[in-house]
């Protein structure tokens, strides 16, 4: 387990700065204003007003836990995910990359705009493993020649 120099666990995810102007997309949803009262109307149980917080964590980028993961490619998964609910803010971008069931296996999986990572799953032994350990960075499918598209963090060549 990674310890900070000040004795701290690191995380297995990074606070996006989201308080830069134009840099970082946000995706706000509508405004307070336009629900307020809205619930009101539908059941008269309900509170007039409701709290202007959202239920949305924005400004997460779980990169690091999804390396954290392709490392732990071939150890028992029971102490690999033990591990990593115990440095994350919550367990579900663990299920983004590895799968619970074989009808949702993938070779990959996209994070992001331009970012790939194998797809894991937990083998009948209980070991994390890759669902398609021949698929390599040649085979992510490219969309646009614009952006600089990764996969499992190296770069995936244009052709």
């Amino acid at each position: 387990m990674k310890i900070h120099r000040a004795g701290k666990i690191k995380m297995l995810y990074r606070k996006v700065n989201t308080t830069t102007w134009g840099q970082v997309q946000n995706h706000f949803g509508g405004e307070y204003r336009w629900e307020r009262h809205k619930k009101q109307a539908v059941d008269e149980e309900l509170p007039m007003r409701e709290g202007m917080h959202g239920k949305l964590e924005r400004g997460r980028d779980y990169t690091p836990l999804y390396k954290f993961l392709l490392s732990k490619v071939g150890q028992r998964w029971d102490d690999v995910y033990k591990e990593a609910v115990s440095r994350l803010d919550t367990p579900e971008p663990i299920f983004y990359m590895v799968k619970r069931h074989r009808k949702d296996w993938t070779s990959y999986v996209r994070y992001g705009e331009s970012s790939y990572f194998s797809g894991l799953c937990i083998d009948d032994d209980g070991l994390l493993q890759k669902i398609n350990p021949e698929f390599t960075a040649e085979d992510v499918p490219v969309h646009c020649r614009c952006c600089t598209h990764t996969f499992n963090g190296e770069v995936v060549p244009v052709t």
